[in-house]
């Protein structure tokens, strides 16, 4: 798999339900063993089990959209720990796991898979054209 959007995430972004630059967004560690990833049909963070969503960022910020692109500060897993994860996760935080929409997955990137193990985990997004990424 590559690095894609969820499907209900883009139209949620096309009704204008999710605002990058004024929700809480947020990154979760995911662990393949606990999650069958579905793009197409997975739409809240409940979708991921609780057993698979292994550590989760504070809000992103200095989030920018120029030109349709999507980019955050770095964010880091604050002295994440548990099973190893191939998955980043970027969510919209409701405060409820049933109605915080899911955005994208990121399965290739420098230091994935990580092993977390109490320390903290800096995430550092892609600075190329497309930043974390583009609609």
């Amino acid at each position: 798999m590559a690095n894609a959007l969820y499907n209900k995430g883009r139209e949620k972004f096309l009704r204008g339900e999710i605002s990058w630059n004024t929700d809480t967004i947020k990154a979760v560690l995911v662990d393949a063993a606990d999650y069958t990833v579905s793009l197409t049909t997975h739409e809240f963070l409940s979708d991921i089990p609780t057993g698979g969503r292994v550590a989760t960022t504070a809000a992103l910020t200095s989030k920018t959209t120029t030109d349709g692109v999507a980019d955050a500060a770095d964010p880091t897993f604050a002295g994440a720990s548990g099973d190893q994860s191939e998955y980043i996760v970027l969510y919209k935080d409701t405060g409820s796991a049933a109605t915080s929409p899911l955005i994208g997955l990121i399965d290739t990137a420098t230091g994935l898979p990580v092993l977390p193990n109490t320390g903290d985990i800096a995430v550092v997004f892609d600075n190329g054209a497309n930043k974390i990424f583009k609609l």
